[in-house]
């Protein structure tokens, strides 16, 4: 939290990378255990609910930070001033954080214990990992769509950063009803949104303004949803103390076809972005299969584990 304002005194590209390098790294080592957390509170409160509030509050941030980056810009012109006074945020994060560990030191009494649980990682799991590196793989980063619009794309160069604070906000407000959704209807509400949002591509590549701006409206939804339907569909399948380490891998592999889609879609922008488009959209939409598959199995492991159960106590009474 702290190497953000500590570019405020960064004299050489070196350190700044390194401080930048730390930042991600320390993100890297906190998503799957703060997610493990949050999975614990959704018992009492939702599973999706507590993901979705969780993702809302991170794209309100991502939202308000950058907004004040450019008004201390616009009245200051000074980046370094602009980075210290992120140290605000920065402490009053990790005040939030000592406060919260000292009145709830452990999160996993929030849900019954699961002691019975088979410790390993279903076959389930797996294919949402699967399903997960798929959207992964085709989800464009921004850094190629701002590239896109400032060579004369769908936005002018001046509303770019306006564009991803549209996202961003718009990714706020859809999350809390997605996560709302997904406790009341369950799986059909991740097929829907990623069927929806995987057509952001086009439209941020081949659309005008307006539909530029859809576009975006699609993609910070579709980004939000990575985290608010993702993981309480996995947290479901996960004994409690192994989620962190469920969500830790699930993580990684996103991580790792996010990367790799970003590098194909970055040697095709100059050869073609029409195929680009269509890779980027069939990725997305291979997933969706996949997540049936996964849907399938965990039901299949539900009701084998029920019959189990029923089993198990038959031959208790019998046994009386």
């Amino acid at each position: 939290m702290l190497a953000v304002p500590a570019l405020a005194l960064a004299g050489n590209w070196p350190l700044a990378a390194g401080l930048i390098v730390g930042e991600r790294t320390g993100r890297a080592i906190r998503r799957p255990v703060v997610q493990g957390m949050i999975s614990h509170a959704g018992e009492q409160v939702g599973s999706g609910r507590a993901f979705g509030l969780n993702e809302s509050l991170d794209a309100a941030g991502a939202t308000v930070g950058p907004l004040i980056m450019a008004l201390v810009l616009a009245e200051r012109g000074d980046y370094r001033f602009g980075f210290a006074v992120l140290l605000i945020t920065a402490l009053l994060c990790l005040g939030t954080l000592i406060a919260t560990q000292r009145t709830y030191p452990n999160p996993q009494k929030f849900e019954p214990s699961a002691d019975g649980q088979p410790s390993g990682l279903p076959r389930a799991y797996w294919l949402y990992v699967a399903g997960g590196a798929m959207i992964g793989f085709g989800f464009v980063d921004f850094s190629l769509i701002a590239f896109h619009f400032q060579k004369g794309g769908g936005i002018p160069t001046n509303w770019i950063p306006v564009s991803y604070a549209v996202a961003m906000g718009a990714g706020a407000f859809a999350n809390l009803l997605l996560g709302r959704l997904f406790d009341k209807i369950g799986f059909a509400v991740l097929i829907g949104v990623f069927l929806v949002a995987s057509f952001s591509t086009p439209l941020v590549f081949f659309g005008a303004s307006s539909l530029a701006f859809l576009g975006m409206v699609l993609w910070g939804i579709n980004k939000g949803a990575q985290d608010t339907l993702f993981k309480p569909a996995i947290a479901g399948l996960i004994p409690p103390r192994r989620r962190s380490t469920a969500f830790g891998i699930f993580d990684t592999g996103f991580g790792i076809a996010w990367l790799v889609g970003s590098i194909c879609f970055g040697l095709l922008y100059e050869k073609s972005i029409q195929v680009l488009v269509v890779i980027s959209v069939l990725g997305q939409l291979v997933s969706l299969p996949i997540f049936s598959l996964a849907k399938n199995a965990s039901q299949r492991s539900r009701d084998h584990g029920l019959i189990q159960t029923s089993r198990n106590d038959n031959t208790i009474d019998q046994s009386r």
